[in-house]
């Protein structure tokens, strides 16, 4: 095949392309900045566009969960998409679980997966799989391009279903002759609507409802819990006497001192039927009532109390952010409403490292503006409350219960938002499932702190098999739930894949080597024994 090179206006858009330099002149017109790749054969013609078309930066990735993980990371501190690059159906299976949890979390990801020739597929290579299938059962929106001649309007397309409110899943699967044959010029970007308003009727009765007398609970998910909605929400609840919650996991919430006092949802179910119990009313903003994370026997699976009515502000697609506004102003909310101080703990005295002392020690040292991206589970849930007084920061979480995300996660994070400090916490099981992403951190030189909880132990499932009355906890059970023999060591993990990392099984250990991390540059990683 002869080589290409299309002709490149000073704009940085082709005038003569083929469907790859479309697609990606398209992207970048369109507002995407930002690739995770891991491509293979399919997609050769899109990483040599890389060179070719300006204004994409590509990020290696090793495995498919990291990239679309770190697509997740950047599109939650940016609000707009990246793109990843995947390699068929196979490398598309592998990046699901993320997926998954980007989906949940509504966050705008535009996944580009390269397939055969569509000639080609009627033979039934190897790599030949139903790509379509594995991209309709995570994706919102799903196309295949027709010829290289609609590939760029397809692009375009996919960025206005990814940023469609509150946020999608595209998934364009790219025939690998509709990337190498001649194709028209770049499409121009879409207009991109933004959420729907809510109506004025909404409002209205949600501040009749607040002034009502009866107890409210306050329960706000997506974009309020990080925009201008969440101070409205603050005074609202001064107002009234409301009580302001969140889910137990989140997508992006603006923590720390000066933010409203937001309640986390406990994460056991029959715990948040216990919690919502003293309340009448609950009020619904950009999200649905709370259910339980799992069904077990002899437990509600609905966790909203039958006294308790439900009402809604704002759904999900709407403009949650404005509707609160609204809501202060109609309950004559005042705008100096009670916010969390700067309070931070105390650093623990000397002793045995435990993950309250390591949380603790989080919360004190933390600096202004940073990003924590927690998928500690059992060893930072519990003690997620130290951070309410913290220095000002954003708190990402896991959204879809796929373990596995937050390496990644905070990978894109630190990608979307270069000039905060991003720390991570994480159990060794969680982090073992894309390990990878240290390697990429190293590679980008990512200003993430890592402190990887080391209990040697899946210890969350040691609870769940007691939980759902498993018939046998015995020593072939809890050795699929063990992390010993061998134990895992991150330092030599870590530095394999050129992150600097130290060990730390006490307190003051701990402390001073986080000291250490936050205040260089780059990609740290702590192994805190506990």
């Amino acid at each position: 095949m002869p080589e290409h090179t299309p002709d490149i206006s000073e704009t940085g858009r082709c005038t003569e392309c083929n469907g790859a330099d479309s697609l990606l002149a398209t992207l970048v017109g369109s507002g995407v900045e930002v690739c995770f790749a891991n491509p293979g054969t399919s997609e050769m013609h899109f990483v040599s566009a890389l060179d070719r078309i300006p204004g994409m930066r590509g990020v290696l990735c090793l495995f498919e969960g990291v990239a679309t993980g770190a697509a997740d990371g950047y599109a939650r501190m940016t609000g707009k998409p990246a793109c990843t690059l995947l390699h068929l159906g196979p490398g598309f299976a592998n990046g699901m679980a993320n997926l998954h949890n980007a989906r949940k979390g509504s966050s705008p990801v535009v996944n580009i997966v390269g397939d055969h020739a569509t000639y080609h597929v009627r033979f039934d290579a190897p790599l030949t799989s139903n790509v379509e299938g594995f991209a309709e059962a995570i994706s919102h929106w799903v196309r295949r391009p027709r010829s290289s001649r609609t590939v760029a309007v397809d692009a375009a397309e996919a960025v206005r279903a990814a940023r469609m409110s509150p946020g999608q899943v595209a998934t364009l699967i790219l025939p690998a002759d509709t990337a190498w044959l001649p194709a028209e010029r770049p499409a121009p970007a879409l207009e991109i609507p933004g959420p729907a308003p809510v109506f004025p009727d909404a409002v209205e009765a949600a501040a009749r409802a607040l002034t009502n007398g009866k107890k409210t609970a306050i329960l706000m998910r997506g974009s309020v819990l990080h925009g201008e909605g969440l101070n409205a929400a603050g005074c609202v609840a001064a107002k009234t006497g409301a009580t302001l919650f969140c889910d137990t996991f989140t997508t992006r919430m603006r923590s720390g001192a000066g933010a409203p006092v937001v309640e986390r949802l406990p994460y056991r179910g029959k715990h948040v039927l216990a919690r919502l119990d003293e309340f009448e009313q609950l009020l619904l903003v950009g999200g649905e009532p709370p259910v339980s994370f799992f069904a077990y026997p002899g437990q509600e699976s609905w966790l909203t109390p039958p006294h308790c009515a439900i009402l809604t502000l704002a759904h999900p697609a709407e403009d949650g952010n404005t509707a609160l506004l609204d809501l202060a102003a109609a309950v004559s909310a005042s705008p100096d409403c009670v916010l969390y101080p700067l309070d931070p703990p105390a650093l623990p005295g000397d002793g045995p490292l435990t993950a309250e002392a390591a949380m603790r020690t989080v919360a004190a040292l933390l600096p202004d503006d940073a990003v924590i991206a927690d998928e500690g589970i059992t060893s930072s849930l519990p003690h997620a409350n130290m951070l309410a007084t913290a220095a000002p920061h954003d708190y990402l979480s896991l959204t879809g219960g796929a373990i596995g995300s937050i390496l990644p996660l905070s990978t894109g994070a630190a990608v979307g938002a270069p000039d905060r400090k991003v720390v991570c916490l994480v159990g060794d099981g969680s982090a073992m499932y894309t390990v990878q992403a240290l390697w990429t951190q190293a590679r980008e030189n990512l200003d993430v702190v890592t402190v990887v909880y080391a209990n040697r132990s899946y210890a969350v499932l040691n609870h769940e098999l007691k939980l759902v009355r498993a018939a046998s906890t015995g020593d072939k059970a809890l050795s699929l739930l063990d992390l010993h023999d061998p134990a895992l060591d991150w330092v030599r993990i870590a530095e394999g894949m050129g992150v600097e990392a130290v060990r730390a099984e006490t307190t003051k250990s701990f402390a001073d080597a986080l000291r250490s991390a936050l205040s260089a540059k780059g990609p740290r990683l702590i192994e805190a024994v506990i």
